[in-house]
């Protein structure tokens, strides 16, 4: 057939093609077709997902981390919407370690979750609502060292691969896991070639319920003019004062850039000090030339409050990307009225309400309590060595309460004083986690003093 086109060409065009350059044109064009394939062959999906709300209304469910997909009826409504609306995705249900896959909402495959992130850990596989980002049939990690075969990252360093192993061929150990969804090579072969990139990964993990636990109720008299104080299980409020309102949070802001540092960048990358890094601070401790870990970094940020620890962090990525990232993350956690500028907080226009920092505070509890620890001195470094910065002092104010779980505290001349501080204490003969937030205050650790000490005696 293709000689006969040819003859049809050289008659029509009185020129003779010689048959050599029929064979490279063959073989050119078969190229650019498997060339094609590859790029462009694999299906890409670009759903938009629009499910139920808990007040009748529709809801449109953006991708990343989401605490109410922790909640199991709303975890089973937004699974049975995409079934009935004949989605294809990714079911990863961490509570009981069992991955699916839909095709148009029939279950195709499932396969047992060998391992998977560390409750509390900085490796904590975050549930949520995320997609397929890439496929890699081997991937190797920057972060562990190790081969991961059938790679298919889903959210920043986090994977669903099968069993890793180092360079000379060992099988990592059954115990280690960076955070990623972990099956046997041949389930996660299977699910490699059965998932596309943009497939929907819906990531369950009941880390919470609500509970029966009820309270009595009475008010303390602080300066704040917006304070919340909840309870971070049962969502139960205790105390509350204009809770809706949009407020300056200034250094509060750094809670969801370690956030977004530590789901984003390895935490033992080496990041370079520059000159531009060395900016206004309340303790300077940067020197331009260092190279700082990303965890020492994160120590300097939440511990004492240092704008050149968010600047340096904001320097690994293009600074709009950063920022941009931290408000898709406010967003996932519920944050609905926050808004962010900078890494810092330096600006009046990093704002959110009481309401939005309970989101996140509880987001920070259940999915990310390493960062809460960090900021009220403890945390682990025995894997790590030993600190850069070994003489922090903490400007959280309650490090010496045995209560506290950790906080931020900020001020600015826009958000005159604020804080956030979580602090598990005993009500009615039951360890209780409350959160404590406090906007606009004249002394906020003073204000949160006083609510916490009013919850001890009331309750």
């Amino acid at each position: 057939m293709l000689f006969q086109y040819l003859e049809m060409f050289n008659k029509l065009f009185k020129t003779e093609i010689p048959s050599w350059m029929v064979v490279l044109i063959v073989l050119m064009m078969a190229g650019g077709l498997i060339i094609g394939l590859r790029v462009f062959g694999d299906v890409r999906y670009d759903y938009r997902l629009i499910i139920p709300g808990y007040d009748g209304k529709s809801l449109s469910l953006n991708y990343g981390s989401w605490p109410a997909l922790e909640n199991s009826d709303f975890f089973e409504d937004v699974k049975e919407k995409f079934i009935d609306d004949k989605v294809s995705f990714v079911e990863s249900n961490l509570s009981k370690m069992i991955l699916r896959i839909y095709k148009e909402g029939i279950v195709v495959k499932e396969a047992p979750i060998l391992s998977r992130g560390k409750d509390g850990s900085w490796w904590e596989t975050p549930a949520g609502l995320y997609k397929i980002e890439g496929k890699e049939e081997n991937h190797f990690s920057s972060f562990g060292q190790v081969y991961m075969p059938w790679s298919m990252p889903f959210q920043g360093n986090f994977f669903i691969h099968g069993w890793p192993y180092y360079p000379d061929g060992r099988p990592v150990e059954s115990t280690y896991s960076g955070g990623c969804i972990r099956l046997s090579d041949s389930d996660a072969e299977e699910v490699f070639n059965l998932v596309d990139v943009g497939m929907p990964v819906l990531v369950f993990d009941q880390d919470f319920s609500s509970d029966n636990f009820t309270y009595p109720t009475t008010k303390p008299e602080v300066s704040a003019e917006s304070f919340l104080a909840a309870d971070l299980k049962n969502n139960f409020v205790l105390l509350e004062k204009n809770i809706g309102e949009v407020k300056s949070i200034a250094s509060l802001t750094k809670l969801v850039s370690a956030l977004v540092a530590t789901e984003y960048i390895n935490i033992e990358q080496e990041i370079s000090i520059t000159s531009n890094t060395i900016i206004e601070t309340s303790r300077p401790r940067l020197v331009a030339g260092q190279r700082i870990s990303v965890l020492d970094l994160l120590q300097l940020l939440l511990v004492e409050s240092s704008n050149e620890a968010a600047e340096a962090l904001v320097q690994y990525m293009p600074p709009d990307r950063f920022v941009e990232l931290m408000n898709k993350k406010a967003k996932s956690v519920g944050m609905k009225s926050s808004n962010f500028v900078d890494a810092s907080g330096v600006s009046g226009d990093d704002k959110a309400t009481a309401e939005d920092l309970f989101g996140l505070a509880k987001y920070l509890y259940h999915n990310r309590s390493f960062i809460l620890k960090m900021s009220a001195g403890d945390i682990n470094r025995s894997v790590y060595g030993q600190p850069v910065f070994s003489d922090l002092d903490n400007f959280n104010g309650f490090d010496d309460d045995p209560d506290f779980v950790g906080g931020k505290v900020g001020k600015s001349s826009s958000a005159h004083e604020t804080s956030l501080s979580v602090f598990e204490i005993n009500i009615n003969g039951e360890k209780r986690p409350v959160a404590i937030i406090v906007l606009d205050s004249e002394n906020s650790l003073a204000d949160s003093s006083v609510i916490i000490n009013y919850l001890r005696s009331n309750y």
